[in-house]
This record gives structure tokens, C-alpha cells and sequence, in this order.
């Protein structure tokens, strides 16, 4: 290579090097404009570079401890606790993030619904939702998240507690509810809002209806 090729390659290099730098810069401090806690995706950081440029700058962030990772492709800035230190984002949170982030929607089902209500003491290790967005598997941690593509009915009651209801109550099984159980559920509907509460009765199976009326007609 002759003198005017090393020379115009040193240029091009020095140039990356300090786009790099100047990319890496800018997201450091787009990061620390946000509270601590909020999570972070490349799709962030989009208009300042390139995905690879993007990713690059990410990684090297969090090899200087600034950042850390949650899951593929998400990081955080950690919140800090005086008893524990850094405080990581929950399972629950990252799986609220990525909703956010895909403006999709997504519904807990299973265990997680159970837990959700507090009729199970379980802490699900795995995290199941329905979605209308791509079925996808995330880990965080020691926990899973799976994301479920079902059909848009499923996907229509609008009651936080209702639609918990309705998916714990698909768990349990149709006449497997215990009497402590049921309880527990109609003393959380009669906390819903009456219209909410009412929409989401009508999406309901049959058999879960009827349980769910006892909270309005009890």
C-alpha cells in the first residue's frame, strides 16, 4: 500500500472512530437525561446513527458500567436503593416495556394471572401474555417471558382487574374455583369500574359470566 492509501485509510478510520465516539457521546447523554429505572431499546437512539453504530455504542456503555442489560437488545440505568443497591426492572416491567415500545397489547394469563389477583402465592418464574403482536420468547434473569399471538377477541376487555379475572378463572377450570377462591374474585370486581366491568362480562365464556354478574347483581 503507498504512502496516499495509508494516509487516506488513517482518515477514514480516524473519522469512524470519532463518529463513534461522537454517536456514543450523544446516547450517554440522552441516557442520563432520563429518570433511572426507565428501560432502554436501540430503537431509542435511532436518528443518532446506524443500528450497528447504535449497537456498538450501547455495548461499550455498558462496559463501562454506566448501563446495564436486562434482556437482548434492552438495558436500563438502574435505580439505586440504599438497602440493595442497584434495583433492577421486574420481569413484569420489561414485558410492559416491550408492549410500550411495539404498541401492542398484551394480557396475562395462567399462573401470572393467579399471582396477579393474589389467589396464587406462586411468584411465576415464566410470564405468560397474549398478544396481538409476534409470539416471542424473552429471558430475564432467571424468568421468561412468552408472548402468545391469539385472536383479537381475546384481547378486548378493557377492565385491569376484569380481564385478570377472566384469564384466572380460564386457569383455574370451570367449576375447579374454590369458595375462597370466589371470594377473593368478587371482592376484586366489585373494585372495577362498573362499565369496564360490564363490557368485559359480555366477552366472557358462559360459565365465567355468570360468575363475574354475581359481582354487580350480589
Amino acid at each position: 500500500m503507498n504512502f496516499c492509501n495509508k494516509y487516506l485509510l488513517n482518515l477514514l478510520q480516524n473519522k469512524n472512530i470519532k463518529t463513534m465516539q461522537s454517536i456514543e457521546k450523544q446516547i450517554e447523554d440522552k441516557i442520563k437525561d432520563d429518570a433511572k429505572g426507565t428501560l432502554l431499546f436501540p430503537e431509542d437512539f435511532q436518528q443518532l446513527g446506524s443500528s450497528e453504530a447504535v449497537r456498538l455504542a450501547l455495548h461499550r456503555i455498558e462496559k463501562r458500567e454506566i448501563i446495564r442489560r436486562v434482556a437482548h437488545g434492552i438495558y436500563v440505568r438502574p435505580k439505586e436503593s440504599s438497602y440493595i443497591g442497584e434495583v433492577m426492572p421486574t420481569a413484569e416491567e420489561v414485558a410492559e416495556g416491550i408492549a410500550k415500545r411495539d404498541k401492542i397489547r398484551i394480557v396475562p394469563t395462567g399462573v401470572y394471572a393467579l399471582h396477579a389477583l393474589g389467589l396464587s402465592t406462586q411468584i411465576p418464574l415464566k410470564l405468560v401474555f397474549l398478544t396481538d403482536g409476534a409470539a416471542r420468547t424473552i429471558k430475564v434473569g432467571k424468568r421468561t417471558i412468552k408472548l402468545k399471538r391469539t385472536t383479537p377477541k381475546n384481547l378486548l376487555a378493557k377492565g385491569k382487574i376484569s380481564s385478570l379475572v377472566i384469564q384466572a378463572l380460564r386457569e383455574i377450570g370451570i367449576d375447579k374455583a374454590s369458595p375462597t377462591e370466589l371470594k377473593q374474585i368478587l371482592k376484586l370486581l366489585k373494585e372495577e369500574d362498573l362499565q369496564l366491568l360490564k363490557h368485559d362480562i359480555k366477552l366472557a365464556p358462559e360459565w365465567i359470566k355468570q360468575i363475574m354478574k354475581k359481582a354487580i347483581d350480589g
